[in-house]
């Protein structure tokens, strides 16, 4: 672990931290003003560097302000810590508003700055954990089972030409698998082009798709390629098309039959090699039994389907995609990322989303914007999430960072064959959750309780802890094989805290580094 790097004039402010962070087993580096800290980090290699800086803010030859300003810039994600007295409260709040993960009055509480400072320190390792998985940058995120069998299914689809089937609800994302079915197939240096069919007139979609002669109609200066030719070579996406007009399901029949069309106006065959793929979030079979889609164009065009679940389907997503979006939110924006507090998470993953991802993104680019400080609380929430409540009846997810899966590339690398209700329609969604409050579990640990506390015993919350805290990093120890950063991860604890649990719980043997 990188060393706590201690900006002090004060030798026995540095003294006193220095001693009992070291009786915690952190390494620490002192300073004794900003000028010092600046030609550190300016020589210092990656791992050299601070994990996190706990900061004064009046010292001789800089403020502290400043270096939070000069640091960050340097290394954004570090946590910057602020001791202040009470007197300089107001360049606490400027501490905040410069990025400060949090401020420490003077004169402080010991083990309450020793608390603080772990926190930090757990909350960086989460930091560079999370930006490991972001390097790798998959164009969609998601450890759900439902979306785990989306991923595997893209991987086998995406090395065959064979027309897809995309159906899910709005805003689930099925414009990011039909482009990452395009990607990783033999014809990704061709041209993705994609139309939604019921965002365009009726009068003019023909045309968009077709395109047309010069003279046409009124208003055809010039002869115009359209979204076939364009796609020629590569994946057309032909999102929503169960709202395509009744005439044209006729002339887009005729199309994926033989590959040939004909202009608006024109009278020569244009013949166009392009991949179709399509969406749409309405029921095709239904529309095809009321007569309102042709079902020769269905069974064309729904030769796999690929179903994509909503997201409350996949609520264990909910904390990967809010961490994904508000960091790109604040890169959009210029701006520091913020984090968000467990019990604003909770809140989330309990809320309906009936915009889906899309509007789980628009929510945290409301929350980079609207949100008065670095960290989200519940109360923070945008209205209609507060208004919506909490479903008693829904589970209540744990809050850790989850694996992020990327698509897979090549087809072979995946299992021999996909689930088969991957692509259906009506396929179960498994959830791995908690049970609801009060029931399972929560009932047999009050039993308990009551156990020990009518026998008299004094250490009920010891022993009930010890038992507790034993139980969960066994379990997650036994589903990462002993690997203790893995299943620190999963917990959503730090490296360090497992590790002095373990110790302290007499755990190592089901452990490994």
């Amino acid at each position: 672990m990188k060393p706590i790097w201690i900006v002090d004039d004060d030798q026995s402010i540095r003294f006193v931290l220095e001693k009992a962070l070291l009786r915690e087993s952190l390494p620490t580096r002192s300073f004794t003003n900003p000028r010092e800290v600046l030609a550190a980090l300016e020589s210092a290699g990656e791992e050299d560097g601070p994990q996190i800086l706990v900061s004064d803010i009046r010292m001789p030859g800089g403020s502290g302000l400043d270096l939070l300003e000069q640091v960050k810039k340097k290394l954004p994600g570090l946590p910057v810590i602020i001791m202040t007295a009470f007197s300089d409260l107001d360049s606490a709040v400027s501490a905040f508003q410069g990025g400060a993960f949090e401020y420490l009055p003077k004169p402080f509480d010991l083990p309450k700055a020793v608390e603080l400072i772990r926190r930090a320190v757990e909350e960086s390792q989460r930091e560079e954990v999370a930006e490991e998985r972001m390097a790798a940058a998959p164009e969609m995120l998601g450890q759900a089972p439902a979306m785990q069998d989306v991923f595997r299914a893209i991987g086998r689809l995406s090395q065959s030409m064979v027309t897809v089937m995309i159906t899910g609800e709005s805003g689930s994302g099925k414009e990011l698998v039909a482009r990452a079915l395009h990607k990783h197939s033999p014809r990704a240096n061709g041209p993705f082009v994609a139309i939604n069919t019921a965002a365009i007139p009726k009068d003019l979609l023909e045309s968009e798709l077709f395109g047309h002669e010069r003279g046409a109609f009124t208003g055809a200066q010039t002869l115009r390629r359209g979204r076939f030719e364009q796609a020629d070579g590569g994946t057309l996406f032909l999102d929503e098309i169960g709202d395509m007009p009744f005439d044209l399901q006729t002339r887009l029949l005729r199309v994926l039959s033989d590959g040939n069309f004909y202009r608006v106006g024109g009278h020569s065959a244009v013949k166009a090699n392009v991949r179709v793929i399509a969406a749409t979030h309405q029921d095709l079979e239904q529309r095809v039994k009321e007569g309102s889609f042709r079902e020769d164009l269905f069974h064309r065009l729904n030769v796999i389907r690929l179903r994509l679940p909503a997201l409350r389907e996949r609520r264990e997503d909910v904390f990967m995609l809010t961490r994904h979006f508000l960091q790109q939110s604040a890169r959009q924006l210029g701006v520091e990322p913020k984090r968000i507090s467990d019990a604003a998470l909770q809140h989330l993953s309990h809320f309906g989303f009936p915009g889906n991802v899309r509007q789980l993104e628009n929510i945290c680019h409301w929350l980079t914007v609207m949100a008065p400080a670095q960290v989200i609380e519940a109360k923070d929430l945008p209205p209609e999430v507060l208004s919506a409540g909490i479903d008693p009846g829904q589970p209540v997810l744990p809050a850790q960072i989850p694996n992020v899966a990327a698509l897979p590339v090549l087809a072979d690398s995946l299992p021999a064959a996909p689930r088969p209700e991957i692509f259906s329609a009506t396929a179960p969604v498994p959830l791995a959750v908690l049970p609801p409050g009060d029931s399972g579990w929560e009932l047999g640990l009050e039993a308990e309780a009551l156990a020990l506390l009518n026998a008299g015993r004094n250490d009920v919350w010891d022993v009930l802890t010890r038992r507790f805290e034993s139980k969960l990093i066994q379990t997650a120890l036994a589903t990462t094989r002993g690997r203790r950063i893995e299943a620190a991860q999963k917990l959503g604890i730090g490296r360090n805290t497992i590790t002095r649990k373990i110790q302290e719980l007499n755990l190592e043997k089901n452990s490994s580094e």
